[in-house]
């Protein structure tokens, strides 16, 4: 059975039986709470989120959490349990050995430092699923490598900081996060 289509697209026959051959439950779900800038509010939802799951029963985990000094985030801090920073960063190792059945992970296009085990945050996140944790983590539009000469066309920036548009495909949920431009304005002017 061919891998592709005549056109390029993935066969419909090799997808399921990669999909039927893989153990189910052993890697972990992803989901995403994305949105179009900073400030409109994805750590405080996914926080929200992580709350909601421990409610529930769920083993969470807070694996990195940036809360960049905004009162109501910093709040949802409160009762979730904390994985200390390795050097500052997301200690991967520390995670896995825990193996929480969740994760929140903040910043996914975060670079790591030199000598880190992965050049980027979200090829840690790529080894949690793989261990079969879930996951939840935030991620700006402009930092999605495709988007990457648009962004600099309007803004004249470029984003240094970017994850492959393949790894958000792979997500099994992605959560839009907006607030209209005039809120947005406003929080940002408060800090």
């Amino acid at each position: 059975m061919p891998l592709r289509t005549e056109d390029g697209r993935p066969h419909p026959q090799a997808l399921l039986s990669r999909i039927s051959s893989e153990e189910p439950g052993s890697r972990g779900r992803l989901k995403v709470f994305l949105g179009y800038a900073a400030g409109v509010g994805k750590t405080y939802s996914m926080l929200k989120a992580g709350h909601q799951q421990l409610e529930q029963g769920v083993r969470v985990l807070l694996g990195l959490v940036e809360t960049h000094n905004r009162p109501d985030t910093h709040a949802l801090l409160e009762g979730l349990p904390l994985l200390p920073r390795q050097n500052g960063e997301f200690d991967l190792d520390g995670c896995l050995e825990l193996k929480p059945e969740l994760v929140l992970v903040d910043e996914l296009a975060h670079s790591n430092p030199p000598g880190a085990r992965h050049p980027k945050r979200y090829q840690d996140v790529e080894e949690v699923l793989n261990a079969g944790i879930d996951v939840y983590t935030t991620v700006n539009v402009q930092h999605l490598e495709s988007l990457n000469d648009a962004v600099w066309q309007v803004t004249g920036v470029k984003v240094r900081e970017t994850i492959p548009d393949t790894f958000l495909d792979r997500a099994d949920s992605i959560s839009l996060i907006d607030l209209p431009p005039d809120e947005l304005l406003s929080r940002l002017r408060e800090g």
